[in-house]
């Protein structure tokens, strides 16, 4: 069947690294048939005999928001693995039946207690995940939002940073998604 992930634990000198991992598909997830892999439609794939068919592995969609209020960035703070305890834009995994924008502005909500209103796309971008292997991160700004801020879901906390005092980001791609917004406001984009 469809495994689910491995949990290891690493320890380096006296420091315990917890590391989550996708671990590998063996058994089809429609009859439980063993998988194979096999050159289709242009690459080696999964497959399985039984079904006849190709297992396809795509990523993982997912979305974050950069919230800004005078000049300051609105970060949250993880409170569960990866990168429990580290800072980043709000946002999480879309779920079925949702746009992008549908899934964001309820990561919003849920991190933030904000009701916001998407003001533009600032890009899509592939990362590396051990976790997913591969998460296709949909970055948006919030034009303007409601509400009284408090953490929830996932976030312990929350706070605004000014943009030359940011703490350590948890996610490259967020990273990327703060450089592309940075770079559009100084520039007087959104003024």
């Amino acid at each position: 069947m469809l495994s689910g992930l491995l949990l290891l634990l690493r320890t380096r000198g006296r420091k315990a690294i917890l590391t989550i991992k996708m671990r590998k598909k063996t058994n089809c997830l429609y009859c439980g048939a063993q998988l194979s892999r096999k050159f289709c439609e242009g690459a080696v794939r999964l497959f399985c005999e039984r079904c006849k068919e190709p297992i396809y592995e795509n990523p993982i969609p997912a979305t974050c928001l950069v919230v800004d209020d005078k000049k300051r960035l609105l970060l949250v703070k993880r409170s569960v693995e990866p990168k429990k305890g580290l800072w980043c834009l709000p946002g999480g995994f879309m779920e079925l039946g949702e746009t992008p924008e549908q899934a964001a502005l309820r990561e919003l909500k849920e991190e933030t207690n904000l009701t916001g209103r998407i003001g533009m796309l600032l890009g899509v971008i592939s990362n590396h995940s051990d976790r997913y292997n591969t998460v296709l991160m949909i970055g948006y700004h919030i034009k303007s939002y409601t509400g009284t801020p408090k953490a929830g879901d996932d976030a312990s906390d929350l706070a605004y940073f000014d943009f030359d005092d940011l703490p350590e980001i948890a996610f490259e791609s967020h990273k990327k998604f703060i450089r592309i917004y940075y770079s559009a406001y100084i520039s007087d984009i959104f003024l």
